[in-house]
């Protein structure tokens, strides 16, 4: 069985697209109708997010943390006990492509780090943008790491230690662990999820922190 990974902080504006997303990813043939087990990791909402995931086949656990690295271990051990080989992780404020697990599978690896691409600059000016692509590396070979496009086998994860408790950078803590334990990993440009540069983020420390702090050292160059 394969696991997917969703952690949701108050996400009723963006949860939809991303289950409809990865529930189309589930049907790929490439994954031979192997079953997949979607888990919804709600921590600490109160808006609509539970009501928008039980419209979906999909499992929905509570977390009262406000800690994305509490909420992705609490649904990365909801599938460990469910007997998944293979942990998937992405954000309630992503798109995953069709192929999204199969080509995470595809490498054979004990774990895959892929890229993400913007889906709407608009917020952001043209220079931070310019400035976060030319030092995005969208290649294989890369060496970003985003939880929002991140998988594994249940054995990697389990010898890395899992995800550690932390409000931000849960996901770069765990791939050092993996890299520390010896683990095969494939730094893949072919593995892409579309995430949001919303200025109204959910983490800070996160993706958006640091489009924010591209925005301030642009306005520092400029003062």
């Amino acid at each position: 069985m394969i696991g997917v990974v969703i952690p949701a902080h108050n996400e009723e504006l963006c949860l939809e697209a991303c289950l409809l997303s990865v529930l189309a990813a589930t049907a790929h043939p490439l994954l031979a109708a192997e079953r997949v087990e979607i888990v919804v990791v709600l921590d600490t909402c109160c808006d609509e997010s539970r009501a928008i995931a039980e419209r979906h086949a999909v499992t929905v656990i509570e977390v009262q943390a406000r800690s994305v690295g509490v909420a992705r271990a609490a649904g990365a051990q909801y599938l460990i006990d469910a007997d998944a080989r293979w942990l998937a992780c992405t954000d309630a404020d992503s798109i995953v492509p069709l192929d999204w697990l199969a080509a995470q599978l595809a490498h054979g690896a004990d774990a895959v780090c892929g890229v993400v691409e913007v889906d709407d600059w608009s917020e952001h000016g043209a220079m931070v943008r310019q400035r976060y692509e030319a030092a995005y590396m969208d290649q294989d070979g890369h060496r970003h790491i985003h939880g929002a496009n991140l998988g594994m086998t249940r054995t990697a994860y389990v010898q890395a230690g899992g995800f550690p408790a932390m409000r931000c950078h849960e996901d770069v803590h765990l791939v050092q662990a993996l890299q520390a334990s010896g683990a095969n990993i494939a730094w893949s440009r072919s593995v892409r999820v579309r995430t949001s540069a919303r200025m109204a983020f959910k983490a800070q420390g996160g993706f958006g922190s640091y489009l924010l702090s591209l925005a301030a050292s642009l306005e520092g160059g400029a003062a």
